[in-house]
């Protein structure tokens, strides 16, 4: 399911198999009604979540699923696949074969997941530019030390992309284990980034994305649907601790 944008007489025109022309009459006889409102505009841009109805039939009614999972080690970040267990498969709500996933998990971390079917909302959550923050817990197999602080905090350039990281902040928890905020997810980063300092990662814990903490309440393999407030309200400034 998509929230692509298209104009209202294109999408009745396809839904009811009529001319755009055809839609005319239906505009100006007020028999078409976005989100409850009679409209006569046919240009009007409607999303693939707006209610359109004409007369009492409905002709797009959608509604925008935000999921929050536990995702366990060994589960795959996917909606199919041949060789894993996927995400998917732990979920059973109705709108499970049109959801994506929103920022997707190595095969053997674990943590908060999110699955939406708003490509909008999914993208926005996953570019760079907007700056959302993404939390992880991380244990190492060495010790770490506050120079590991300081390379974070600068950035790291990855040669096979050409790119230098953005400032990533770590804080030491315990001797192995750091707390570790991104504001992008380049491939293996994490892994990539304790790698310069020879220091094997042991597991990837992912805690928050945006304001969204991982429910303490959802073992392993759970989930909830989130609401609408919640969902929007992963983008504010801070990741809370």
């Amino acid at each position: 399911m998509s929230s692509r944008r298209s104009r209202l007489d294109r999408l009745i025109a396809r839904q009811l198999n009529i001319s755009q022309d055809a839609v005319r009459p239906l505009l100006a006889q007020h028999r078409i009604k976005v989100d409850g409102d009679i409209t006569t505009e046919r240009d009007r841009i409607v999303d693939g979540f707006s209610l359109v109805t004409v007369d009492d039939l409905v002709v797009q009614a959608r509604q925008a699923v935000y999921l929050m999972l536990h995702k366990p080690r060994g589960v795959l970040s996917a909606t199919h696949d041949a060789r894993h267990p996927v995400v998917t498969s732990l979920i059973e709500h109705p709108a499970v074969a049109t959801l994506h996933i929103a920022g997707r998990l190595d095969l053997h971390a674990s943590g908060l997941l999110l699955l939406t079917n708003d490509g909008r909302w999914s993208r926005r959550l996953s570019d760079p530019q907007h700056g959302v923050k993404k939390q992880y817990l991380v244990t190492l197999k060495n010790p770490l030390t506050a120079d590991y602080i300081a390379a974070f905090a600068a950035g790291m350039h990855f040669p096979f992309e050409d790119i230098l990281t953005r400032p990533v902040q770590l804080e030491i928890l315990d001797s192995t284990l750091a707390r570790v905020t991104l504001q992008e997810g380049r491939y293996h980063q994490i892994k990539r980034m304790f790698g310069r300092f020879r220091n094997p990662v042991l597991t990837i814990h992912r805690t928050a994305v945006g304001t969204l903490l991982l429910d303490d309440t959802l073992g392993p393999g759970s989930w909830r649907e989130l609401s609408a407030v919640e969902a929007n309200s992963a983008f504010a400034a801070d990741v809370q601790t």
